[in-house]
């Protein structure tokens, strides 16, 4: 098993994977991805996330964790938020997402954040296995253009 960042060869397995997550959590039909879009976005001149690839063998990919820097004002401090962490059904319990996780918590001194669908339960008992919790208090928004879901 290895952990590795992503490269711009990687970009059609991340496409594939988020398109399995999506299926996973029961929303495929709002995948709207373009990959050459998303390319832009994580390998382009701006990048703006950035992907961490878990391999179980040489170019086997097994998962990935897609993640981007946030900054908390009331810490001063930067940290990490979790966009995506998924493992491939094939993969799982052989330790890729706690490799992909502890991979992130080397790269930040602080927080590493990130919402799980409440109906999620393996995932919920996995990320309460490893200490975090759920964050009280806080409701989630999200603001769209006119004219998207």
């Amino acid at each position: 098993m290895a952990i590795r960042p992503a490269e711009a060869s990687d970009l059609a397995e991340i496409c594939s994977l988020i398109r399995e997550l999506a299926e996973y959590e029961e929303l495929a039909h709002e995948v709207e991805l373009d990959e050459a879009t998303v390319g832009r976005w994580l390998f382009g001149d701006q990048p703006v996330a950035s992907v961490l690839i878990a391999e179980d063998a040489p170019r086997v990919v097994a998962g990935m964790a897609l993640y981007f820097p946030t900054f908390s004002t009331f810490l001063g401090r930067p940290g990490i938020w979790l966009e995506d962490l998924f493992v491939r059904p094939a993969y799982r319990g052989r330790g890729h997402g706690l490799a992909l996780l502890s991979a992130l918590r080397s790269m930040t001194e602080d927080r590493i954040e990130w919402a799980v669908l409440d109906w999620n339960e393996p995932s919920i008992r996995f990320y309460e296995s490893l200490g975090s919790r759920p964050v009280s208090g806080w409701t989630r928004y999200r603001w769209l253009p006119e004219g998207r879901r």
